[in-house]
């Protein structure tokens, strides 16, 4: 049975994605889509798309706004463009989208039904009540403007929505997923993702001079220098708090994101903090460069790839601290720094070849992918907290 898996609430910001980059969007979500469903299946797509916490960190890597709201509507663009051609192959299919477009999720529905020789009554229905419990049954100030459809030749399903209060100046995203939802009407999302203020650091600001130098020095060093910092500035900040524990039920997801464009460090789980270092990849195995087929590859294109490479085989916790993610490739507005197009590229180059290598070729270019994501978790000496 279906069941809605949860929410978020980000921050309302305006601007879109710049051409340049909706077109490495599109092509780094096709590609990370494409492995996803080679290594485990279309409905684990659906069961990554239910997720909020992965899903913010796929619009991370994929390089807009860490936080915002822009990134619901922009990333399930960029993926429903990206499946198109591929939708039969994969067997995972994209409908509806923002505003108008959202209002033709049913007609678009039974025209891909039909193709499939599908019965589309079941998944128009299921379109309608997501679209309607969120509208209407769910009274949170929030006015639903965008609705995506996600399915499988199966009849599987999934729902990412999102709604906005002018009111309170934030977007409020639904999550939806078939395979757990037991009723329509009783506590069917998956997940929750909010809006929380606090003060935000301008490391740009001339007051901030000294900062900014102590924190190149810092940068520069051992990575394991950096991460025991952090570690001992969260716990003297809070020793009884234990790092992202958002309290929601572990049938309910909730994320909240801030209102404030900059990272802090407060964003980061200090466990996972050394995999954005880029001293933690510059002592990277040579045989990383070899198996992955790019000779004299920098720290940065390995970060990215080793990001990227979470996103597709990691664990679910090894999403739920989605600002890191942001540091693959940079980000629309310049955090963490602006989109590194030339590390882009290569990330996507790196996917696309590795899938269209021969079977046994492509299982070791997937396998360096696989173990480039655990070498950076395997350089933190400390224990987890």
């Amino acid at each position: 049975m279906p069941r809605r898996t949860g929410f978020a609430h980000l921050p309302l910001h305006p601007g879109r994605a710049p051409a340049w980059l909706f077109g490495r969007m599109t092509r780094l979500a096709r590609e990370i889509t494409a492995h996803v469903v080679a290594e485990r299946g279309a409905d684990e797509m659906l069961r990554r798309l239910a997720d909020p916490f992965w899903f913010q960190a796929f619009g991370c890597v994929l390089g807009f706004d860490w936080h915002s709201s822009g990134v619901t509507t922009t990333v399930t663009g960029a993926l429903k463009e990206g499946l198109k051609g591929l939708e039969h192959e994969l067997g995972f299919y994209a409908q509806g989208g923002k505003g108008l477009t959202s209002r033709k999720t049913p007609s678009e529905i039974v025209r891909r039904c039909e193709e499939l020789s599908l019965d589309p009554a079941p998944l128009v229905y299921a379109s309608r009540m997501a679209a309607k419990v969120d509208s209407a049954a769910v009274q949170d100030g929030s006015q639903l403007y965008h609705h995506t459809f996600f399915f499988t030749r199966a009849g599987h399903w999934s729902v990412v929505q999102q709604g906005m209060s002018d009111q309170t100046g934030t977007a409020r995203r639904y999550h939806w997923l078939s395979e757990s939802l037991h009723s329509f009407v009783n506590e069917p999302h998956e997940a929750i993702c909010s809006d929380t203020r606090v003060r935000a650091l301008n490391l740009v600001a001339a007051e901030h001079d000294a900062l900014r130098r102590a924190s190149v020095e810092l940068a520069a060093g051992p990575p394991d220098r950096v991460v025991d910092l952090v570690r001992r500035h969260r716990e003297a900040a809070d020793p009884f708090r234990l790092p992202f524990d958002t309290g929601a039920s572990p049938t309910a997801m909730s994320l909240e994101m801030p209102a404030r464009h900059a990272l802090m460090l407060k964003d980061v789980d200090p466990r996972h903090l050394h995999t954005v270092l880029l001293a933690t990849y510059d002592r990277a195995p040579e045989n990383f460069e070899t198996l992955l087929g790019l000779p004299g590859v920098g720290a940065r294109t390995l970060r990215a790839l080793a990001l990227v490479s979470e996103v597709i085989w990691g664990t679910p916790a090894s999403t739920r601290d989605p600002a890191r993610f942001a540091f693959a490739h940079g980000g629309k507005d310049g955090t963490p720094f602006p989109v590194d197009r030339a590390t882009y590229d290569q990330t996507i180059d790196v996917l696309h070849h590795a899938m269209a290598r021969a079977h046994v070729d492509r299982s070791e270019k997937v396998d360096a992918l696989k173990r480039l994501s655990q070498f950076a978790k395997a350089t933190d000496p400390r224990p987890a907290i």
